[in-house]
């Protein structure tokens, strides 16, 4: 199993819109085989940083989801993509890949 580690920097203006960002792509990424974790928004401290978690059972099923993710096919994640896009609710992120230890 690999789970991504996102940390999300926001712009606090737009908490509604990347919320809404957030709610799509637990949905994609349960559709194309991963399991989303969820987003996690500021509350207390920091009022720019958000992040979200998700696992796929292997490194090849993540990048199989990238590819269908980048598909121009895939209405649902284009949808998502102009959410940020037009918005600009994404200031930036990281990406980092975990592997988990149970026991």
């Amino acid at each position: 199993m690999i789970t991504c580690h996102l940390k999300y920097i926001i712009d606090p203006y737009q908490l509604e819109a990347f919320e809404e960002y957030g709610k799509r792509w637990i949905k994609i990424v349960n559709r194309l085989g991963g399991q989303h974790h969820g987003y996690f928004m500021p509350s207390e401290g920091a009022n720019n940083i958000a992040y979200a978690l998700f696992s796929f059972p292997s490194l090849t099923a993540y990048e199989d989801y990238r590819k269908q993710m980048f598909s121009k096919d895939d209405q649902e994640c284009l949808e998502a993509f102009k959410i940020a896009e037009d918005t600009r609710c994404i200031v930036s992120y990281e990406r980092t890949f975990l592997s988990p230890v149970f026991k």
